[in-house]
């Protein structure tokens, strides 16, 4: 399934994390709270270009693999209760990196109706101004 993402703006690149099925121990009800449920993680972030002329330099780009440990790491970290608290995390988490503007977070329980692909949240959070990288 496509999901929409940003629009690359002029100085600006997107960054993106599709479809990544994790299992986590999720949900409100009893029956959610003695196991794991699969669920889907989607995350696109809106990224300032670095022009610092580093090149060919993964320190010059917002690494997507990173991206990738930080959601295990906070899937891994313990029971959450509401997709809505395990994407606000995330998108904080995706947000410590300076360099990121805006953060899309999509997070699907994957088999919780026989007859839907997935239920679940998707939220967008962007920086305050004040907190953007300077541009020089």
């Amino acid at each position: 399934m496509s999901h929409p993402l940003f629009d690359a703006r002029p100085g600006q690149r997107r960054v993106f994390l599709r479809d990544m099925v994790l299992a986590a121990r999720i949900g409100v009800f009893a029956h959610e709270q003695r196991g794991t449920q699969r669920i889907c993680v989607n995350i696109d972030l809106a990224v300032e270009e670095d022009f610092s002329g580093g090149g060919d330099d993964l320190k010059c780009v917002v690494d997507y693999n990173q991206v990738a440990i930080a959601v295990r790491e906070i899937v891994a970290a313990g029971h959450v209760r509401l997709v809505e608290t395990l994407a606000e995390r995330i998108a904080e988490a995706c947000l410590r990196d300076t360099r990121v503007l805006r953060s899309r977070v999509r997070v699907e329980k994957l088999d919780i109706y026989a007859d839907a692909e997935g239920a679940g949240v998707e939220i967008v959070r962007e920086r305050p101004a004040a907190l953007s990288t300077p541009r020089t």
